[in-house]
């Protein structure tokens, strides 16, 4: 495991967008795993910035978003659906029809879970799957329990959970208490693990997942064994690490 520690949060998106970047460069047919929330935001904003300028093409992209919540309708500002259009889709030319997202309200929901799996498997594998952490360590939607959930499925979100996602709706009572997540599996098979953090409230989470033991009551601790995980954090997020467990590119900004 690799991790970096940013200044902030504005050199932690660039320094994702950075490698997000050089992926698909390298392979312009790269699969991406996608993640949601606010974390991942900025490293949107800089990617769309970089397709802008010409520096990167989406055009052979195929990305597999890590979850949605179900029984939400994909039209609903809330939905990932509606997230990942607002925040990348609608600004960059990935084709439409190589844009994966859980269906949440698909009729048949286990078959569903199956097929994306399938889907995932049947393109290659994720080359980099991009992740935020929660405050309670999971990733993905995998909540702590007490065993890895190795699929794509659908999960009861902890009450910690739809606490801290009340802040993006009207009221808690309007958080949906399931989503359907890719699996700490799935997960596991992406060739390469972007994981970011930002904040104060990120860093038990972060301390937890780098210097405790392999156990799904943390589940980002599976990170562990993954042969190529690079952590991008802020300062917030790193303040319980000590410094033997980062280097500092504390200058990036400086970086063209």
């Amino acid at each position: 495991m690799r991790i970096i520690v940013c200044e902030n949060y504005e050199s932690l998106s660039k320094k994702a967008a950075q490698i997000v970047g050089s992926q698909i460069i390298l392979k312009p047919n790269s699969i991406l795993g996608l993640a949601t929330g606010s974390t991942p935001v900025g490293m949107y904003k800089n990617l769309i910035k970089m397709y802008e300028e010409g520096l990167i093409d989406f055009a052979k992209v195929k990305t597999f978003n890590l979850d949605e919540y179900y029984k939400l309708p994909v039209d609903n500002i809330q939905s990932y659906h509606y997230f990942m259009d607002e925040n990348f889709f609608n600004h960059v030319n990935i084709p439409r029809e190589n844009i994966h997202i859980p269906d949440g309200l698909a009729s048949d929901i286990e078959n569903e879970c199956i097929s994306y799996d399938e889907s995932i498997n049947n393109s290659g594998g994720i080359d980099i799957q991009v992740l935020g952490i929660g405050n309670n360590a999971h990733i993905g939607f995998n909540e702590p329990t007490i065993n890895f959930n190795k699929g794509t499925h659908v999960v009861t979100l902890d009450e910690s959970t739809r606490e801290a996602n009340a802040r993006f709706f009207n009221s808690l009572d309007e958080v949906p208490t399931k989503a359907v997540t890719m699996g700490i599996g799935s997960i596991f098979k992406s060739k390469k693990i972007l994981l970011l953090a930002s904040g104060k409230n990120k860093a038990k989470a972060i301390y937890d997942t780098v210097h405790g033991q392999v156990t799904p009551q943390v589940p980002s601790s599976i990170l562990l064994l993954h042969h190529d995980v690079i952590m991008i954090l802020d300062k917030e997020a790193s303040s319980l690490l000590n410094e033997d467990d980062y280097e500092s590119v504390n200058d990036y900004e400086k970086v063209k």
